[in-house]
């Protein structure tokens, strides 16, 4: 009863999260970096065979301003289908896809489709960003409750990258007032399982050599 109370309190997910989220990095003024690198986890498949964007699309919408504002010069998509039993479907194929139906050309749009998880996304990104002679630092787009967990995967992969969170769940507005302070939230109980899948996620990662 009390873990009920304890993690379906807005307040608390707001204040821990204010403290987990990774702050964006720092960006040189004027400068066009070499490749936004996005993250998958936000695309899925329907019972057609067919993609369709979830809750954390906002790693695109970012990703796109990146480009479409000259932040970047390319976009990297990172991400294949992590299902027990892969089909043909993968998250970077059918992004490449709507970005091309955005008129994006195919020269700047960069993927790999062989990830099923965050150590292979760094893994084959960095594999194919060498192929590509892209030169780093890279900036990282993905969500924000993520972020702490990518950056350090990344960097001990020995890629050099600039967090770019985005898709806050929590703790990125000035404040909560009192009413959702006290309020019990069943949508924070969903939110708190992402967290606590980043935080045993970030403990294993450190335990591996």
């Amino acid at each position: 009863m009390v873990a009920l109370v304890v993690f379906s309190n807005p307040y608390l997910l707001f204040q821990f999260a204010k403290r987990w989220d990774m702050a964006p990095g720092t960006f040189e003024k004027g400068k066009v970096y070499s490749s936004a690198i996005i993250l998958g986890g936000f695309t899925s498949e329907d019972k057609d065979g067919k993609g369709f964007f979830n809750e954390h699309a906002d790693r695109l919408i970012e990703g796109m301003r990146l480009k479409t504002t000259g932040k970047v010069s390319h976009i990297f998509m990172s991400g294949g289908n992590s299902e027990l039993q892969p089909d043909k479907f993968t998250e970077s194929g059918y992004v490449k896809s709507v970005l091309k139906e955005f008129n994006f050309p195919d020269s700047t749009v960069l993927i790999e489709q062989r990830s099923r998880n965050t150590v292979e996304n760094a893994a084959y990104t960095k594999e194919a960003l060498c192929k590509v002679h892209l030169p780093p630092p890279y900036i990282l787009v993905t969500s924000a409750f993520h972020m702490r967990r990518a950056v350090y995967i990344f960097k001990k992969a020995g890629i050099d990258v600039i967090p770019y969170p985005c898709n806050y769940l929590s703790g990125n507005t000035g404040g909560i007032d009192f009413m959702d302070s006290i309020i019990p939230d069943v949508k924070v109980l969903c939110d708190w399982n992402f967290y606590l899948k980043e935080i045993f996620g970030l403990a294993l990662v450190h335990l591996q050599k």
